[in-house]
């Protein structure tokens, strides 16, 4: 029995996170409904725990089960972008605050995947640009980590798929957006490194300000 159950709960967690790290983080997926039988046959799983996964994502408010439907992808709004991005703003000025009074800015750390942000190719196409926005992300978690508040890293961190989901959608809705991306993480590192607190902060509202005007510019 019990290695039933943890066969279960293995299966489960497979189909989570492909189901985070492959199907929900894809922008064309928005406003569909997923289909349980084909998500099972990719997943290499029975169908039981591709529908455990999916409760799991309706409770991270990712997924709507719709009566008679099933699992529907919603639409990122205007109004959650703008929310997700002043909460992004709140918790990275706040963790640039403490890693620069406490002297724990994780420099070379972040620098390390800016620089692999910097080395993909220039013309991102979807699998590329997932791994773009995937190492915007940890940029912005490793800053957020070093703080040293875990439930302020376990919020931030929940935040990762509509995160990876509007990144993708803002580098494919502006030309150039990779290398601006590049510069804005480079300038907040600097202002880290420096130890000035209100640089970093100003570094940092301006990065998601600009992300957050080309997304609502549609």
């Amino acid at each position: 029995m019990r290695k039933s159950s943890g066969t279960a709960a293995s299966g489960r967690e497979k189909a989570y996170a492909y189901l985070r790290e492959n199907v929900l983080i894809d922008p064309e997926m928005q406003g569909k409904f997923l289909n349980e039988q084909e998500l099972a046959a990719e997943i290499g799983v029975s169908r039981t725990p591709v529908r455990e996964a999916l409760l799991l994502l309706v409770s991270d408010g990712l997924v709507e089960l719709i009566p008679q439907r099933g699992a529907y992808v919603p639409p990122v709004t205007g109004r959650e972008m703008s929310e997700l991005m002043e909460l992004r703003g709140v918790l990275e000025s706040h963790a640039a605050r403490l890693v620069i009074e406490q002297s724990r800015v994780p420099a070379q750390t972040m620098q390390d995947t800016l620089d692999r942000q910097a080395q993909l190719p220039r013309q991102l196409d979807a699998e590329a640009a997932q791994e773009f926005i995937r190492l915007d992300t940890l940029f912005h978690q490793q800053l957020i980590d070093a703080a040293g508040n875990e439930l302020i890293s376990r919020t931030y961190s929940k935040l990762h798929v509509r995160q990876i989901l509007v990144g993708v959608s803002a580098l494919f809705r502006t030309g150039g957006r990779r290398e601006q991306v590049c510069a804005e993480h480079q300038a907040i590192l600097d202002a880290l490194v420096s130890g000035d607190a209100a640089k970093a902060q100003e570094a940092i509202d301006h990065h998601l300000a600009v992300t957050r005007d080309i997304l609502l510019r549609t």
